[in-house]
């Protein structure tokens, strides 16, 4: 019976590694769970906004997993940065909490709620959604001082680059 028991290496790292994280991320279960409700409910939003605009078009509506693939790897790249963040608090600032996790996490959900506001003014067609579209774009452009179209022309002129 024992013989049937295989232990990879790979596992008892593994199981090590997440052991030692969790000395680090006890505190940071409400972050998780809030990234994690915001990434869901993107996720969703998005798929039915897809197929939505199949149906407008026309067209065939198709899932994707290489979309799904990517959302999974944005969800881990996600964890990891609050986890980081949370180390550069506590061994940086330990002497004045700075909240780097809570800060990163916030940037990354209003990332996600700006999707979601995109994604319900898609679906809905309703006017407040396509409003507020409008408003964030045009208070984010204010604020950073550059369109969306320049962004999108710099990092296309970026990848071009490597």
């Amino acid at each position: 019976m024992i013989k049937h028991l295989t232990i990879y290496p790979a596992k008892i790292l593994a199981g090590i590694l997440a052991g030692f994280l969790s000395l680090f991320v006890e505190n940071l279960l409400p972050l998780f769970i809030t990234v994690t409700v915001f990434e869901l409910v993107d996720f969703v939003t998005g798929v039915i906004k897809s197929a939505v605009v199949a149906k407008r078009t026309k067209q065939r509506f198709a899932f994707e997993s290489v979309k799904a693939w990517r959302t999974i790897y944005k969800f881990v790249f996600i964890l990891i940065g609050i986890v980081l963040a949370e180390m550069l608090d506590q061994t940086v600032a330990n002497e004045s909490r700075l909240r780097f996790a809570n800060y990163f996490t916030a940037f990354c959900c209003g990332v996600e709620f700006w999707s979601f506001l995109e994604n319900a003014a898609v679906i809905s067609d309703h006017p407040l959604f396509r409003w507020l579209r409008r408003f964030m774009k045009f208070k984010l452009e204010d604020e950073i001082g550059m369109t969306f179209e320049d962004a999108k022309k710099d990092e296309a002129n970026e990848e071009t680059k490597h």
